[in-house]
């Protein structure tokens, strides 16, 4: 790594556990605090990962000021689920209904921004195993304990469950094969981010609503570079929060991630808006009996403005009213 990246890699890396809620609590002060999760179809984990946000970091000790979750046209009752565990649940096609709605997790978390008051915002996501509420204390341990920081990313271990075994380290698959060439070729700042894919990260509301969002799989390396690019690099942070267990997704739903990572990336590279950029296909292909059969996907990306160009953000509701 460069020098610089060196001295940021030793300077701006932090382990959650070394903060306990209690004591971010005494350092919050008038901040508030919000807590996002994005979540589409899943209600077998989002009731726990509410609940223990609850319990622990609203009503035993006054950390999180709301606790919202965006529910992205589930179909499962995931909505219903993290209502009766103690969320506050918008419906994304509900906010910003002039807008639209576009498929996707950056979608969730840009309209997050205009049904969430916090000056600190958290996003975690809902499909979660396991979940600990270090998560989120560990992501917003750096924004209230340094004030040069603006935005926090998590980093982990991701194990890969292959069916018979558990590989440590082997869950991050895009990140090594696509996401760190691109970011060590073009971006070396980046360089020291040990998960730059990684899907918990927090950052200030003043900085979250200047930065645009990627609807796909692209939001992740877009918004680090966003970041990068509008505040700098000491004004970015990661935390180690251990070990992060979620389902694994198939080869070929990782393509299909991949593709849009790069797309995101090339759009980047030109300096233009990925809405600007060509999309295109990825072919893959699936074995039937003796033959292979190949199975076409549109591969494209869209992106939302910053939050703070956007008329309703200010003096207008969010939301549709019934």
């Amino acid at each position: 790594m460069r020098q610089d990246v060196q001295e940021w890699f030793a300077t701006r890396s932090f382990h959650g556990r070394q903060w306990s809620a209690e004591q971010l609590c005494l350092r919050k002060g008038g901040t508030r605090v919000s807590v996002v999760l994005p979540a589409r179809d899943e209600a077998e984990t989002v009731g726990p990962i509410v609940t223990a946000l609850r319990r622990e970091l609203m009503e035993d000790v006054a950390l999180i000021d709301e606790l919202v979750v965006i529910d992205s046209d589930s179909t499962d009752g995931t909505g219903a689920v993290a209502a009766a565990a103690g969320a506050r649940v918008h419906r994304q096609d509900e906010i910003l209904p002039a807008h639209g709605n576009v498929p996707g997790k950056g979608e969730a978390l840009w309209k997050s921004l205009a049904v969430t008051t916090g000056d600190v915002l958290a996003f975690v996501d809902a499909d979660l195993r396991e979940f600990d509420t270090h998560f989120a204390v560990g992501l917003l341990g750096p924004l209230l304990t340094e004030p040069g920081v603006q935005f926090v990313k998590s980093c982990y271990d991701r194990p890969l469950h292959d069916g018979a075994t558990a590989l440590p380290a082997g869950g991050g698959r895009v990140t090594e094969l696509v996401a760190r060439p691109l970011l060590n070729l073009f971006w070396p700042q980046l360089a020291g981010l040990v998960q730059p894919l990684a899907g918990e990260y927090a950052g200030r509301r003043e900085l979250l609503e200047r930065v645009p969002f990627v609807s796909g799989y692209g939001v992740e390396i877009a918004m680090l570079i966003d970041v990068l690019e509008t505040v700098g690099l000491d004004a970015m942070a990661q935390v180690d929060l251990g070990v992060r267990s979620h389902r694994n997704s198939s080869d070929a739903a990782l393509a299909r991630m991949a593709a849009q990572i790069q797309l995101t990336v090339q759009a980047r590279l030109r300096c233009e808006s990925p809405l600007a950029a060509d999309g295109g296909h990825l072919t893959q292909f699936l074995r039937q009996g003796e033959r292979f059969l190949a199975e076409t996907h549109e591969i494209s990306v869209r992106e939302r403005p910053p939050m703070a160009e956007v008329p309703e953000y200010r003096g207008q509701p969010a939301c549709r009213v019934a």
